[in-house]
């Protein structure tokens, strides 16, 4: 349920004929507007744009038309230092964790507090502390990335994307490579930090088991365009036989 504020400050992403080639088209002419204060689910087949259409609300790939609009700002018009000072405002865990192998998994999480110098260091261990206890890791602050297995550094990740509270957030597969329960419980721990931070959260996942019940609208991605926007439920029953062949999963279909 979106609050009555976030509803009404507009849309904190909005994409507008967007398209995005590179060996062959990725994005074709998609627009797309999430409200803010909401959890969106992007779910599609693989190599539909997914993780694409999220590089492109970072910032850090610019469609070859179209325009990105990021808490109010053209992301395709912003200089490196209009970039960097959205993304302070963005928390962002992709497919490969982006962990700084030379730190250790605590500088790695509060990396995104000390970049903002908003916070002491006391704050900024507390912080920290309390992220890593939230996805299972205390105890394994001192540890460099090199220590962790695969699993564990998706959810160093996803403290990492969390401990600053942001106003938008991005995840790519945050619960791959885990097991289900501690899947379900990252997906249980996204779900209630978007709720208390009122953030905006756009969440790309195959899980759709666990995805689903946690997202307030989806978006599903096919072939590079937006064939559905809508609620879930909306989708299992929508006109497009593709779109509700992929979110029942069932084997028959166009799919």
């Amino acid at each position: 349920m979106l609050s009555g504020a976030a509803a009404n400050e507009g849309p904190a992403i909005v994409m507008s004929g967007v398209s995005v080639s590179f060996a062959r088209p990725v994005l074709r002419n998609l627009s797309l507007s999430i409200p803010r204060g909401c959890l969106y689910g992007l779910i599609g087949p693989g190599a539909s744009g997914k993780s694409v259409l999220l590089k492109c609300s970072a910032g850090l790939l610019r469609p070859r038309a179209g325009n990105v609009m990021v808490l109010g700002q053209d992301v395709t018009s912003l200089d490196e230092a209009g970039l960097s000072a959205l993304r302070q405002r963005m928390g962002m865990l992709f497919q490969n964790n982006a962990l700084f192998d030379f730190m250790s998994v605590a500088e790695n999480v509060g990396f995104p507090l000390r970049h903002r110098g908003s916070a002491s260091e006391a704050q900024i261990r507390a912080r920290t502390a309390e992220r890593l206890a939230r996805v299972g890791l205390s105890g394994f602050e001192d540890r460099l990335p090199s220590r962790l297995s695969g699993g564990q550094k998706k959810r160093v990740g996803v403290a990492r994307a969390t401990v600053a509270a942001a106003e938008v957030v991005l995840y790519d597969e945050p619960a791959a490579g885990l097991d289900p329960v501690t899947s379900q419980r990252i997906f249980d721990l996204l779900r209630n930090e978007q709720r208390a931070a009122g953030s905006t959260v756009v969440m790309v996942s195959s899980d759709l088991d666990r995805l689903l019940p946690v997202t307030d609208r989806i978006g599903v991605l096919l072939e590079g365009k937006l064939a559905y926007d809508g609620t879930v439920e909306g989708a299992r029953t929508c006109d497009d036989a593709a779109v509700r062949q992929f979110v029942t999963g069932s084997p028959d279909g166009p799919l």
